[in-house]
């Protein structure tokens, strides 16, 4: 379904759906059954979110939504419980399509699906890159009641698996919409539309309405009602937020005065880069930290594993690239630190908005070097206001330059052994827990650290 496919009968979104809501209200109040209601109860969701409260009973109503809600606002089970109360009402395999940007996302979703539709058998799938074509194509010929999909696997599996179709399909959700627009998948969409019943029910998710998303919703969606429950761009009140403006070279002295300063939270630090995503979790490693990285040059399965291990809190700082700052939802995250500044200001909401979720306060930190200026004034005009700056003792950062500068000398030296064990075996070799070739090296070197 191209673009201007529905042009003429879709019309704009209503009025953002305003609900009195005079008293806190349950699940049950908004219409959800009460087999889905314990299912939430089990999950630790006493009440709606404003997404919910919102989302929930209009498309109990059958209606097409445009949800626009921060991130950590509860979006999945805005649409999930609806999906399954219709699922509930009327069982059929192949009942529900999502679509979203990331790996890390879909499986999350799913995890969300499978524990809510637990108590009513329900089967989800997920398909996305990085994993075995054959395994999924079985999956699918199992006709899961869900799917969560990167668009771009979906359509090779659409185009390439025999049997199988979405022409039953009841439900669309586009999750992360204005994401998945950005990482050009506008052409992947468009053939999923055009392969999927127009007589179905669609939720589109994002936390900005770009012209993409608004040309999409034309195309897909139909007599839509607008959920918002955030106007402008903004981060979530419990959130506190510093920046600290530093010289670039002793950056990673600062990072560890820091962690040092906050010990005893869960940190979640962004960079700009795989490769220093890579060098800075080795650093601190070797400086006793318990630091894992996550970005997009790990395998899937590493990357699950990192992520899983800072789940169950058994590594205290996770290092990860923009891949991992849309949708994550680890709720344990105590503080932000946003090691290299973002460049697009937009990016700053979503990696901040992986603390202080749910309700729960957080910090976050935003390094600002001499070359980082500009980019943090737009933050600020983004925001629509004053960070300030997070206190620190100087010369205590100094003293920790000596042991820092023998961090990333031994960091270095595993970064090449690394690279060269990829080149050799054409390995994967990217959790730096096995990257222990010079561990014994940094051992020696432990004693002068205690003297600094």
């Amino acid at each position: 379904m191209a673009a201007g496919d529905e042009e003429g009968q879709a019309a704009e979104p209503e009025a953002a759906v305003e609900l009195a809501v005079e008293e806190p209200r349950s699940f049950k109040d908004l219409g959800v059954t009460d087999v889905l209601c314990e299912a939430c109860d089990q999950l630790g969701w006493k009440m709606p979110t404003k997404i919910q409260v919102e989302a929930i009973p209009v498309a109990l109503q059958g209606r097409d939504i445009i949800g626009l809600a921060e991130t950590g606002s509860g979006k999945t089970g805005a649409f999930a419980l609806p999906i399954l109360q219709a699922l509930l009402e009327t069982p059929q395999r192949l009942f529900a399509l999502v679509l979203t940007p990331t790996r890390e996302l879909a499986f999350q979703i799913s995890e969300q699906f499978e524990a809510l539709g637990s108590s009513i058998g329900v089967h989800s799938t997920v398909i996305v890159g990085g994993i075995d074509t054959m395994s999924q194509s079985l999956a699918l010929a199992k006709k899961p009641h869900i799917i969560i999909a990167t668009p771009g696997r979906l359509v090779d599996h659409l185009e390439n698996t025999k049997g199988f179709n979405l022409r039953a399909l009841k439900f669309l959700v586009m999750d992360e919409a204005d994401r998945i627009l950005n990482m050009d998948f506008e052409t992947e969409v468009d053939k999923i539309l055009k392969v999927i019943p127009r007589d179905r029910k669609t939720f589109l998710f994002s936390a900005t309405m770009t012209k993409k998303v608004q040309k999409l919703q034309r195309a897909a969606l139909k007599n839509p009602v607008k959920c918002a429950v955030s106007s402008k761009y903004q981060t979530v009140e419990k959130l506190q937020q510093y920046y600290i403006f530093i010289p670039s070279k002793f950056k990673d002295s600062y990072l560890v005065y820091i962690l040092n300063e906050l010990a005893g939270n869960s940190f979640m630090i962004f960079c700009s880069t795989c490769n220093n995503t890579q060098r800075t979790a080795l650093l601190l490693r070797n400086l006793g930290f318990t630091a894992i990285p996550l970005h997009g040059q790990m395998s899937q399965n590493k990357r699950l594993g990192s992520l899983n291990k800072f789940k169950a809190k058994a590594r205290s700082i996770l290092l990860a690239t923009d891949v991992a700052s849309r949708g994550l939802d680890i709720p344990h995250v105590d503080v932000v630190i946003n090691f290299d500044i973002p460049t697009h200001s937009k990016d700053y909401i979503h990696r901040v908005g992986r603390t202080a979720r749910a309700g729960r306060s957080g910090k976050s930190i935003t390094f600002v070097t001499q070359y980082d200026v500009e980019l943090f004034q737009r933050i600020e005009h983004l925001i629509g206001k004053k960070l300030p700056a997070f206190p620190m003792q100087e010369e205590e950062v100094m003293m920790l330059t000596e042991r820092v500068a023998e961090a990333q000398r031994f960091a270095r030296m595993e970064l090449r052994e690394q690279g060269e064990k990829k080149r050799s075996r054409n390995d994967d070799d990217d959790d730096t827990e096995e990257a222990i070739g010079v561990r014994n090296k940094v051992a020696g070197g432990k004693k002068k650290k205690r003297k600094a």
